[in-house]
């Protein structure tokens, strides 16, 4: 395997994105668990995109603007309303020992859905991915598949730790109303910002 792929891969998943700020808000707002969850959320929402390139539909997005600006204003619409969500909705981060943990459908389900409108991860896989497997060769799909579960398990691990670290300063951090309040403008802002970075790119 290509040390430039595996490099590059990891400074792609490493690099704060949508996944990272909902990994991170999960570890504070819920815990190691739910951030756990999260991380595996965000490394499913890959799948469509690894079978939309297998079956061609990410060279439709690549030739056609039309398509292509659909997906990706999707995702600057769904951006928009994770950061209304978070500041309109005071409970997002607190900390309730007591209280039933958040249920892991709707942690994957807001997971998935994060990366399945991220237009930059089709591209990563119609772009750069298939640099690295070989054209024309029997092995090309089993040598895709190889490398995609590569990207995604690096995906796995570096937003798990992500989160881990978030849940593991939680309570110091959580305990004080005016860091909450902080907490939850300054996620609101990252979603705003990765919205608008999304709408020029």
């Amino acid at each position: 395997m290509s040390i430039a792929f595996l490099l590059t891969s990891l400074v792609v998943v490493v690099t704060p994105g949508t996944g990272v700020v909902y990994t991170l808000a999960a570890g504070l707002s819920h815990g190691r668990r739910a951030s756990v969850v999260a991380a595996f959320a965000c490394t499913l929402g890959t799948v469509p995109h690894l079978i939309a390139t297998i079956t061609g539909l990410a060279a439709l997005l690549h030739t056609s603007a039309v398509a292509y600006e659909t997906v990706k204003y999707l995702g600057v619409a769904y951006l928009l309303y994770m950061a209304w969500a978070t500041l309109r909705d005071k409970d997002a981060l607190t900390v309730e020992t007591d209280s039933a943990p958040r249920p892991a459908t709707r942690v994957i389900a807001s997971g998935v859905l994060l990366n399945l409108l991220n237009p930059k991860l089709t591209m990563f896989f119609v772009a750069f991915l298939p640099q690295f497997v070989p054209v024309g060769e029997s092995g090309s799909l089993g040598a895709m598949l190889e490398l995609s579960a590569v990207f995604m398990a690096l995906t796995f691990v570096v937003f798990a730790a992500y989160g881990m670290c978030a849940a593991a300063v939680r309570h110091r951090v959580l305990a004080r109303p005016q860091v909450l309040t902080g907490l939850r403008r300054v996620f609101a802002v990252c979603f705003v910002g990765l919205s608008a970075r999304l709408a020029v790119a």
